[in-house]
């Protein structure tokens, strides 16, 4: 219940952050090339949606596996000996993140402290920071998912986005490579 509910929002926050940054973007464009004018706070704003939009999109392809990785070796592993090496991975990620957690956590701790907000928006920069701490929080989550299902066998590695394959599957069958290993024309 709780990780749908986390999955929901998290969907919901990467959509409307996107969609905000680009009507953003888009009107200061208008404004500034069209009537010579615009608003300074724009490019502050932006710079730090597109951080959330990054590190709530670390987590959420971490979750889809739509991140890239270098697996050649490790696909030549056995089953059990691939998942051996994905949770050795998957704890050195967590270790990483919670490394990224404690120092987010001081850091915000001493900008609340200090009190000082961002140069052209009145929002104090703990808040609009708070992203390093929320995402990687995020991150732990999803890299604690992933190893328990690979701790359970349902999965024996990290889900990696595969282009190739991707990309076959859209041309289709008939420009698959031929058992030789050419593709048809």
């Amino acid at each position: 219940m709780l990780v749908r509910m986390i999955d929901g929002l998290e969907e919901g926050i990467i959509s409307l952050l996107l969609v905000t940054m680009t009507l953003l973007v888009f009107m200061e464009v208008l404004l500034r090339y069209g009537f010579g004018t615009g608003f300074i706070w724009v490019q502050e704003l932006t710079l730090h949606m597109s951080a959330w939009l990054v590190l709530f999109g670390a987590s959420y392809g971490v979750k889809v596996g739509s991140h890239i990785g270098v697996d050649a070796i490790v696909r030549l592993l056995s089953s059990k000996t691939r998942r051996i090496v994905t949770l050795v991975a998957l704890a050195l990620c967590l270790v990483y993140c919670g490394l990224f957690i404690e120092g987010a956590w001081v850091y915000l701790a001493k900008m609340y402290k200090i009190g000082i907000q961002l140069e052209d928006l009145p929002i104090p920069k703990y808040a609009a920071h708070s992203i390093l701490l929320i995402g990687f929080v995020l991150l732990f989550i999803r890299f604690l998912q992933l190893g328990w299902s690979v701790y359970k066998g349902d999965v024996d590695g990290f889900r990696l986005a595969d282009e190739a394959k991707d990309a076959l599957k859209e041309v289709g069958a008939d420009h698959a490579p031929a058992a030789g290993g050419e593709a048809k024309p």
